[in-house]
């Protein structure tokens, strides 16, 4: 199977507001390295984030590009973040329902057609600017 057919289900189960469909793609033992905090290994941390994602933002990825190597191993997601605040997230501003639109990236590793590394990364400086506005 085609790593960009994995990253292809898993982003469209991230606008789906599928979950499970996003825990079917991941090994087990995925491990996701966030923009900002501590590596979580793992399907439940993985979905534990999931929940907390949820609750404080909805998000719609928009502008998707993916570029894989050659034996289908590494693969990233360049994309356009548009979401709304809904929660206030600790340690940053307060949830009015403010509304961003944020470039980002996801970094994946896959084995045997299953992601077993996510890291993304965006701009939280220019998140908290569009927030905080």
């Amino acid at each position: 199977m085609a790593a960009t057919e994995v990253l292809q289900r898993y982003f469209d189960a991230f606008n789906a507001g599928d979950k499970a469909g996003m825990l079917a793609e991941l090994a087990d033992d995925v491990e996701h390295h966030v923009n900002e905090g501590k590596v979580r290994k793992g399907k439940d941390l993985f979905s534990e984030f999931c929940d907390h994602m949820d609750r404080c933002y909805r998000e719609c990825l928009t502008d998707m590009v993916f570029m894989v190597n050659e034996d289908g191993t590494r693969a990233s997601a360049e994309f356009i973040v548009n979401g709304e605040y809904l929660t206030t997230d600790e340690g940053l501003p307060e949830a009015k329902g403010q509304t961003y639109k944020l470039p980002a990236g996801s970094f994946m590793t896959l084995k045997d057609d299953k992601i077993t590394r996510v890291t993304t990364y965006y701009n939280l400086s220019d998140w908290i600017r569009q927030v905080s506005a």
